[in-house]
């Protein structure tokens, strides 16, 4: 006994002494890319011994093996194993870890991995932004994701985009997608108030996404078929973009500001004739020189970008609080854009993570400054379309400074710049509390309550020193002499409630079954009114008319208001299970009721398959993964006009009643369904990635006002109808990611994707026009239709073969309605504003502490209606005093030829651009430590730089809302405001 006592203390003591002999305490630094990471992890591999890294990455692990192994983590970053080999300091760098990232993706009231989603969704983290602030979201989406297509209405700062998932699903009701920001979808309507008409046009609404910050957005999902989007059921027919906002993720208080300054000019040049040109063309000289269109409207523009993000975490609670402010120039002077944002993002957990409450607010303010560019102008134009035609050899300004005024139909571009003012002035908050409370290991209940609130008021006024013919002006009563300019002050308030209850439960009961199901309840309330309030006919001395409004003439004073009120109820449930970890189904059921409809169509259902099978997952060799899927599912649109199938009517002046809408009990969705099959791939150890899919969606019960009879008995008003037909979308879509080199000094990776996509109507009987235009000679001209077995939009115009030998023009044959006239007549020439591929590329590079990143995006296979041309540039406007392109005043065109709507202003829409470039330059070493800065990052970024286009106008991308009786339009541009390109500086710093 005492031997074996004796025997067990040596043992111990040899344990002890080699334990001394060979361990030790090992601490060091933990950085990723930006500079030393707080909150890191650091494991001795096979124990539960560890450490976090401190505020400035650093940590300390005593007792260390020599021979152990040490395991670096961070979320989004690449995990990392280190051999201790005796050292006592190690300095590690994480890198980032885009299969991470991109495994898990938000959805519908949930998350899934990547490789076990059904649909067809893809998803953009913030890593993914460009480096300089977009004033708008759907900016970030431009060409990055398949088969996604955003265009701006224009060039202007806070223009409004239309996004396309998947083409075009409707005739008159929205084509947008559905947006959720943090779990709360948005009522998708405009936000700030359209331009009102002052007889030079009206102008469109901003874009609605205005109010976000790009910097505060963690990622955006996009849900684009059926399996994905049926769970939004009655709004998911466009597909739904899913916006996450940033949380923190440090446990250590972490302060970031981010700086751009932006140095704007125009983009594209349209070339005028110049003074001598223009009267060596035969054109009036009138003694003056040296004008230049872009110079009398145009400007170098400068702007500035500020974001401030304080982050702080512990065990059960993190919390993110962020303010930012930009200032945006426009290259047309007196335009722009102020934006200041405010967010806070707070997660608490309560009896050990039993209960958990997340708050989420969104706050900001925007002004916006708009010029006098319009959709609708006539003859005498608005601001760009007075600084086009003014004749170079007119002065600006007479001898003794005042404007030379010319006529009242020939307006001095300077002069009407000057004499417009126009601003908004729009606040919206968004804010959100969720409880998710943690019923067992396997089930939850989820609680979000949920509130979109806008208050928006725009004004105007034209001076009363400028005498434009039929605009702003106003005859006293008894008096024969008119009195000029005109004020206006209209306003719009939405308050908007989201209540949902949601019930998940997830098990995996073995190897072979996984299963999660989702039920839920849902109720939406959306509130709108509105007000707007306009005089004209002030006195020659009133300079300040908003503010004074009343100061008009009293028999041209109006006022009119609004109000609207939809409410949405749904029940919803899914359905996700994964069958011997190869098989995927995912089946959804929505019903939706919506005061929108007739009485008799009060509910829709919206159901919804999707399977996937995994026939190589995570496999060595050049072939790792390969899934299949497919999808088959219905969704519907519900964004048509309030009030559609009720009867209306109003009062109008004196008291007057007008009946707006006749009743139909029977009015209900329009209903899109869906079907798809797509591969997701990953070949070459996972180096090169991406999907193949092919769709499509048929949508019918298409919602169209039915005019008033014109006869009687009949009603006396419109009634909206479902109509009979079908419009057929149709498309291949195609998307990888290849990591050409990835060592730990230099990476380089490329991304491309391209969608093909047709559409076409079917079993349509009607003969719907669209597109309207606009300018001298074209009142009630139109360029567009919809109609059966061709796409929508088509164009439907005369197609001009040229001039005689008089300079008239010369077109097609005359066939159809106007053949026993011996006319020409208008026909559907073959092509759509509508894009047939659209294509999307970037790189990016890193090396050692320099980045790089370019991206190109591009549209191609439709055509543009050049409206501008067809309403200003003919040879009748310059023999008539008019500036007009040299082509233009040196053509065989006949004076006296009518410039009519024809395939002489159809010109291709192709274009490819550089939508960004950007340098960057990642600073490290002791001089930063010592400032306790943890990361510094300067960058150099260009937007804009390159377009390969053969279109003639200011640019290629561009959509006008030419919408004509509620029916939009594509591919038309008037007059619109032009795009530039910008240069700009930033700095990142993270304390």
């Amino acid at each position: 006994m005492k031997n074996s006592l004796l025997k067990g203390l040596m043992v111990f003591l040899t344990m002890l002494c080699t334990s001394l002999t060979y361990s030790q305490d090992v601490s060091g630094t933990v950085s990723d890319a930006s500079g030393p990471l707080p909150g890191a992890s650091v494991l001795v591999k096979g124990t539960t011994k560890g450490a976090q890294t401190d505020f400035d990455g650093k940590f300390t692990i005593k007792n260390v093996g020599s021979n152990a192994v040490l395991v670096f983590s961070y979320i989004g970053l690449k995990s990392q194993e280190v051999n201790v080999a005796g050292r006592s300091n190690i300095k590690v760098t994480l890198k980032e870890d885009s299969a991470e990232l991109k495994e898990v993706v938000v959805i519908g009231y949930g998350s899934v991995k990547k490789k076990d989603a059904t649909g067809a969704v893809d998803q953009l983290s913030s890593k993914s932004f460009d480096n300089v602030g977009a004033p708008s979201p759907a900016d970030l989406l431009r060409g990055k994701v398949s088969g996604v297509q955003v265009t701006s209405q224009s060039g202007e700062p806070g223009a409004g985009s239309s996004i396309r998932i998947r083409g075009n699903s409707s005739i008159r009701s929205g084509n947008g997608p559905l947006i959720v920001v943090d779990g709360v979808p948005l009522d998708g309507g405009d936000v700030t108030a359209g331009g009102s008409d002052i007889g030079l046009g009206g102008s469109s609404a901003r874009n609605p996404l205005n109010f976000i910050n790009q910097n505060d957005i963690e990622s955006m999902t996009i849900l684009k078929d059926a399996s994905s989007t049926a769970i939004y059921g009655s709004r998911g027919a466009n597909g739904v973009v899913v916006i996450t906002t940033k949380k923190s993720k440090s446990k250590e208080p972490q302060l970031t500001y981010s700086n751009s300054f932006t140095f704007s000019s125009l983009a594209s040049n349209l070339k005028m004739m110049n003074s001598s040109e223009f009267v060596a063309n035969g054109g009036a000289n009138n003694g003056g020189s040296g004008y230049n269109w872009e110079n009398a409207i145009l400007r170098n523009a400068f702007s500035t970008n500020h974001d401030v993000a304080f982050t702080k975490s512990t065990e059960n609670s993190s919390t993110r609080l962020s303010i930012g402010a930009s200032n945006t120039e426009g290259v047309v002077k007196n335009t722009g854009l102020d934006k200041y944002t405010f967010s806070f993002n707070n997660s608490n957990d309560f009896f050990g993570g039993a209960l958990k409450i997340d708050t989420k607010v969104n706050y900001s303010s925007l002004k916006d400054q708009s010029a006098l560019i319009s959709n609708s102008a006539g003859y005498i134009g608005n601001l760009i379309g007075s600084a086009l035609y003014w004749n170079p050899t007119n002065k600006l300004y007479n001898t003794n400074g005042t404007y030379n005024v010319v006529s009242n139909t020939f307006i001095n571009p300077v002069q009407l710049a000057n004499a417009y003012t126009d601003y908004a002035n729009t606040s919206k908050l968004l804010a959100s509390v969720k409880s998710t409370l943690k019923i067992n290991d396997n089930l939850n209940y989820q609680f979000l309550f949920g509130i979109e609130t806008s208050t928006s008021t725009r004004k105007f006024q034209l001076d009363p020193t400028i005498d434009i013919q039929n605009v702003a002006q106003a005859t006293p009563p008894g008096s024969s002499t008119p009195k000029f300019g005109q004020a206006g002050i209209s306003g719009i308030e939405k308050f908007n409630k989201t209540f949902e209850h949601t019930l998940n439960y997830n098990k995996t009961f073995n190897d072979n079954f996984v299963f999660d199901a989702l039920a839920g309840y849902s109720y939406y309330q959306y509130n709108a009114n509105g007000n707007d309030v306009s005089a004209k006919g002030f006195d020659a001395n009133q300079m300040n008319l908003i503010d004074n409004i009343e100061g008009g003439l009293q028999n041209e004073y109006r006022a009119s208001s609004w109000k609207n009120q939809v409410e949405l109820q749904s029940f919803f449930g899914r359905v996700n299970a994964t069958l011997y970890k190869k098989l995927l189904v995912t089946a959804t059921l929505r019903a939706d009721g919506s005061t929108k409809l007739g009485k008799n169509n009060k509910y829709g259902s919206f159901p919804s398959v999707g399977l996937g099978y995994k026939v190589f997952e995570d496999k060595a060799g050049i072939l790792n993964s390969l899934k299949v899927r497919t999808n088959y599912g219905v969704t519907g649109n519900q964004e048509f006009a309030v009030n559609s199938a009720v009867a209306r009517a109003s009062y109008g002046l004196n008291g007057s009643l007008n009946v707006d809408t006749n009743a139909n009990a029977d009015l209900k969705w329009e209903t899109t369904t869906s079907s798809g099959v797509g591969v997701d791939f990953g070949l070459f150890n996972n180096r090169l990635t991406g999907t193949v899919d092919y769709f499509q969606r048929n949508t019918k019960d298409l919602i169209f006002p039915v005019p008033s009879a014109a006869t009687q008995p009949g009603p006396p008003s419109p009634r909206f109808v479902n109509l009979p037909g079908n419009l057929i979308n149709k498309g291949y879509e195609v998307s990888a990611n290849y990591k050409i080199i990835n060592s730990d000094k230099l990476t380089w990776d490329v991304s491309a994707n391209a969608s093909f996509l047709s559409n076409k109507m079917e079993n349509f009987a009607g003969f719907i026009q669209a597109g309207a235009l606009h300018g001298q000679g074209l009142s009630g001209a139109y360029a567009q239709v919809v109609t059966n077995n061709e796409p929508i939009y088509s164009y439907y115009m005369y197609e001009w073969r040229g001039y005689d030998a008089n300079g008239a023009s010369i077109y097609a044959d005359a066939s159809g309605a106007d053949a026993s006239l011996g006319l020409a007549a208008k026909k559907l020439v073959g092509k759509t504003g509508l894009p047939k591929m659209n294509l999307g590329f970037s790189t990016n590079v890193t090396y050692k502490n320099f980045d790089a990143a370019v991206s190109f995006y591009g549209a191609f296979g439709h055509y543009l209606y050049n409206n501008t041309a067809n309403a200003y540039f003919f040879k009748g406007a310059f023999l008539g005093g008019r500036n007009v392109p040299a082509s233009v005043a040196t053509s065989a065109q006949a004076q006296g030829d009518p410039n009519s709507p024809s395939t002489k202003y159809l010109e291709k829409g192709d274009f490819l651009r550089m939508g960004n470039l950007t340098v960057g330059y990642t600073f490290s070493g002791t001089a930063l430590e010592k400032l306790k800065i943890k990361s510094a990052r300067f960058f150099v970024n260009g937007q804009n730089l390159l377009l390969f286009t053969n279109y003639s106008g200011f640019d290629p991308e561009v959509n006008t809302d030419k919408s004509l009786n509620g029916v939009p339009s594509a591919g038309i541009d008037y007059l619109s405001y032009p795009r530039s390109k910008a240069f700009a500086l930033g700095l990142n710093v993270t304390f």
